[in-house]
């Protein structure tokens, strides 16, 4: 069953995979008509997350701001499938490293780094990075439940030589590429809500107290390894640019959670910005009324 999805679905990602842009965002433009409008896909979350976070705004900014979202929501899909036959070329021209000797600064002293990010813009096309660092490059992803659409994920993702990892092999594989002598860079999307039972760190996020995921800054500070925050800007339709600041180039000079409440604020700092580039489809505040005691 797993492969006739996979047989049935593939040929239709080719096809719009090869379009050109400007036909991509009439797709785009006909998918989110259909998305927002028909199937109306998590609205009710949508809606319930921009009033919890922006309790100032108007009904009338709030839908403006849903809308946008969604509008953005579809391009990434699109960019997304896109990825699969992309040229190297074109991907360099649509998204800029602005500030790639950051990268540099701790190649030159052999410092292994963990990149944190959010659920914002396209942080998908950060992968381009690999064809400027002499780092090896790995991705920490959840493994999809087809194993056909899971390896093409993969190869897609892989193209410049980055390594997909799952939660479980990444210290591992993380460790063994220390003993080789690897310089590594791995990246993380670190916003996301984890379980309310694995949560070791609560913290204000966008104003209210949530569980916050700790994995990237524990792994930097038990393999020594730099912490850099990538941020991502919409610049237009299809182009983006990623700036990159350190958060900690000794992850062990920080007291625990410090570095994932830096990391939260600069997040934040992105949301406000321009909302609409925000993964709102999300629940992220879903644990906000089940606060621990020792977390009040």
């Amino acid at each position: 069953m797993q492969f006739l999805a996979y047989i049935l679905i593939y040929p239709l990602l080719w096809v719009i995979s090869i379009l050109p842009f400007r036909i991509l965002y009439v797709v785009s433009d006909g998918l989110y008509y259909l998305v927002y409008y028909i199937i109306g896909y998590r609205k009710k979350t949508v809606k319930y997350n921009l009033e919890l976070v922006f309790p100032d705004k108007t009904e009338k900014e709030i839908t403006t701001i849903s809308k946008k979202f969604y509008h953005h929501l579809c391009d990434m899909i699109l960019e997304s499938v896109k990825s699969l036959t992309i040229s190297e070329a074109e991907m360099i021209k649509r998204f800029k490293l602005k500030n790639i000797e950051e990268i540099h600064k701790l190649e030159k002293e052999n410092r292994n780094i963990v990149l944190m990010c959010a659920h914002y813009a396209n942080f998908e096309w950060i992968f381009i990075t690999q064809k400027f660092v002499k780092h090896k490059g790995y991705g920490v992803y959840k493994r999809l439940a087809n194993k056909y659409f899971d390896r093409l994920i993969k190869r897609k993702r892989a193209k410049y030589n980055t390594q997909l990892i799952t939660t479980k092999e990444t210290i591992p594989v993380l460790m063994e590429s220390i003993k080789k002598g690897e310089l590594s860079i791995s990246g993380f999307v670190s916003d996301q809500s984890p379980k309310v039972n694995k949560a070791y760190h609560w913290n204000d996020f966008m104003g209210i107290k949530v569980p916050v995921h700790t994995g990237a800054e524990m792994l930097a500070k038990r393999l020594d390894s730099s912490v850099v925050f990538f941020g991502v800007k919409k610049i237009k339709r299809g182009y983006y640019e990623t700036t990159f600041k350190t958060l900690a180039k000794n992850a062990n000079d920080y007291k625990n959670y410090e570095i994932t409440d830096m990391f939260l604020k600069l997040v934040e700092e992105q949301i406000y910005s321009a909302p609409e580039y925000y993964l709102w489809t999300h629940n992220r505040w879903k644990h906000k009324d089940s606060i621990p005691a020792k977390f009040q």
